[in-house]
């Protein structure tokens, strides 16, 4: 992601690259840049996540691994410092976001709803950070109606529960990565799938998301935040 970030800079006049950093370098680099990227992994990001906000500087974070208490801790900076903005993207592409808004939509019908992801095995976290968004938005949808029917999570092949919703991940090669959501209802199964098949998926995402970026204040969470996503007229 941070090669595609770089190529997408540097094709686009509106930008120039500060520095380029790896998640071993002084993140001191990162002062005077008037927007930081951050794609690296979820051991480091919130680190450097903080030290950008606090220089008052705002982030696009691409990063996997931000789950709700990382997201409220991450709040309580940015309020704290009374900060710039910070955009969280799980997911760049469109289709995903697409698919992760069907679910939700489905998510008040089915009381049974569980989640496959698949990745390439250089994929350092799991659940994916789409996932567990996908997961924490279908709990969300079923607020009022409480969690979803999973029976026996409390042996290890049933997955790990995210918002009440198993999710189980893959690691395989051949693949880029791939996300199902299953219903299960009475004498019914619907299925939403996802395929990435190349990282061009993500290209019109991160453009929004880099023009979007400065504009945010507090802390907003999704692509899908930044896209027409309603019925036209509405």
């Amino acid at each position: 992601m941070g090669r595609l970030f770089l190529r997408l800079i540097e094709e686009d006049a509106a930008y120039e690259l500060h520095a380029g950093l790896s998640s071993r370098d002084d993140l001191e680099d990162v002062v005077g840049a008037d927007l930081v990227v951050d794609v690296t992994v979820p051991a480091v990001s919130p680190g450097i996540v903080e030290k950008a906000v606090r220089a008052g500087i705002p982030v696009l974070v691409g990063t996997s691994g931000w789950s709700e208490p990382r997201l409220a801790d991450l709040r309580r900076v940015v309020a704290e410092v009374d900060g710039p903005g910070v955009l969280v993207v799980p997911n760049f592409s469109v289709g995903s976001v697409l698919a992760t808004a069907f679910a939700t939509m489905a998510a008040r019908f089915y009381e049974s709803v569980e989640i496959v992801e698949t990745h390439h095995p250089g994929k350092v976290d799991s659940p994916s950070g789409t996932a567990i968004r996908t997961a924490e938005l279908i709990a969300e949808a079923r607020r009022d109606l409480g969690p979803v029917r999973a029976p026996h999570v409390d042996q290890r092949a049933r997955g790990q529960q995210v918002a009440s919703v198993p999710v189980h991940s893959l690691r395989l090669p051949g693949i880029e990565a791939r996300q199902e959501v299953i219903f299960g209802g009475t004498g019914e199964t619907l299925s939403l799938v996802h395929d990435t098949t190349s990282q061009a998926a993500y290209e019109q995402g991160i453009r929004v998301s880099l023009a979007a970026v400065t504009t945010v204040t507090g802390v907003v969470v999704g692509l899908d935040k930044l896209l027409p996503l309603g019925a036209p007229g509405a």
